[in-house]
């Protein structure tokens, strides 16, 4: 009995103290929401896709389509908002307030960028620009690589390498959303049935996608 004591009672001293500690985390918790808006002109409108970081704490989120967005941050943080064209701005939570919830609408400024010179060919498609392009006067060493180098394979596993970018990304989350949406408080349908999944793993089957390749 005499040894339980002391456990029992270091057991709660933890307890406590990290009940305490949860609770003054809490206290500093505030609900970030609101709007960022392009004030380049007299007419504000939208800027979507807004990338919102808690600066020095690695996370943050982004604004929807409406320029729209909510995050849980901590008072005295520091955001900063960044979008491709605009200047980036931060903004610090401020220390003393009174609330767990705090709006904002934050107005991005454009920004100018200096991109380099584009030449524009008078053909109306890669199909074109190929034929064009082979046809030219060159030596065959040049005509061997570039016919190499616009071969479909090559440009295959080029496009493969390439990032997304965020244009991309946002369509493929919102598709993930909806797609969510789609079977909320349903069951999902599993692909093992989908006819189309099937033929798609046979063809992969054929085409030799599953082998180990040197």
């Amino acid at each position: 009995m005499m040894r339980i004591m002391p456990v029992f009672i270091a057991t709660l001293i933890i307890f406590i103290t990290t009940s305490f500690v949860q609770a003054q985390q809490r206290e500093h918790l505030v609900q970030f929401s609101g709007m960022v808006l392009d004030g380049s002109t007299e007419q504000l409108y939208p800027v979507p896709y807004t990338n919102i970081l808690v600066k020095d704490k690695g996370r943050g989120t982004y604004s929807d389509f409406k320029g729209f967005f909510s995050i849980v941050v901590q008072k005295g943080d520091v955001i900063v908002f960044s979008a491709i064209g605009y200047r980036t701005v931060e903004y610090k939570i401020p220390e003393d307030l009174k609330d767990d919830r705090y709006s904002l609408v934050q107005l991005m400024t454009q920004d100018a960028i200096n991109l380099p010179e584009t030449v524009v060919f008078p053909w109306p498609s890669r199909d074109h620009f190929k034929l064009e392009f082979l046809a030219m006067d060159v030596t065959p060493e040049l005509q061997r690589r570039a016919t190499e180098n616009l071969a479909k394979e090559v440009l295959e596993r080029a496009s493969a390498g390439v990032v997304s970018d965020g244009r991309e990304n946002a369509n493929f989350y919102l598709r993930q959303q909806s797609r969510e949406y789609y079977y909320i408080g349903q069951t999902p349908p599993m692909n093992i049935f989908n006819p189309v999944a099937w033929k798609k793993f046979f063809d992969a089957w054929k085409n030799g996608d599953f082998k180990k390749k040197d």
